[in-house]
């Protein structure tokens, strides 16, 4: 078995999320930091119909609703940028959604317990649900953040 091991900490095992304007209008790129979680949506839409003759509803899948939803702790340059228009460094996190920019992602799922290398799931998407929150308990910016696919995912 090849189980994929993320190993957090380890270089060249550990998972890695790398962002890129998809319209090249930005040069660059941000690998996002302080990532807790990442989950990878693969979502087949359905038609539901029923019938007259029979006694359960038939379903056909449909196009795919894809998204990756993470967590991260925010770091203030990733998130909001470093200042400027030219890069995707300067715009950050923030910027790329709030201007509706077109991402291109690479997420690497770490490497395998045999120790050859990973996968890398890519495509394009837009930056969306940002909510970052502090608290008490958690006394770091924290916030969700989705990236919502626009087309399939290549894995290579």
């Amino acid at each position: 078995m090849a189980y994929i091991y993320p190993a957090p900490g380890v270089t060249g095992a550990q998972v890695v999320l790398t962002l890129t304007d998809a319209t090249a209008a930005l040069t660059g790129n941000i690998v996002m930091p302080a990532l807790q979680d990442i989950t990878i949506n693969a979502s087949n839409d359905l038609f539901t119909w029923t019938q007259l003759d029979s006694a359960s509803k038939q379903q056909v899948a449909t196009t795919a609703t894809n998204s990756l939803d993470m967590n991260c702790v925010l770091d203030q340059t990733t998130f909001f940028g470093t200042g400027g228009t030219t890069t995707v460094a300067n715009v950050g996190v923030f910027g790329l959604s709030t201007r509706k920019t077109l991402v291109g992602f690479s997420l690497y799922l770490g490497n395998t317990s045999a120790g050859t290398a990973g996968k890398t799931m890519s495509g394009n998407a837009y930056v969306t649900g940002l909510a970052p929150t502090v608290s008490a308990d958690s006394p770091v910016w924290v916030s969700p953040v989705t990236l919502t696919v626009t087309g399939s995912y290549t894995v290579a």
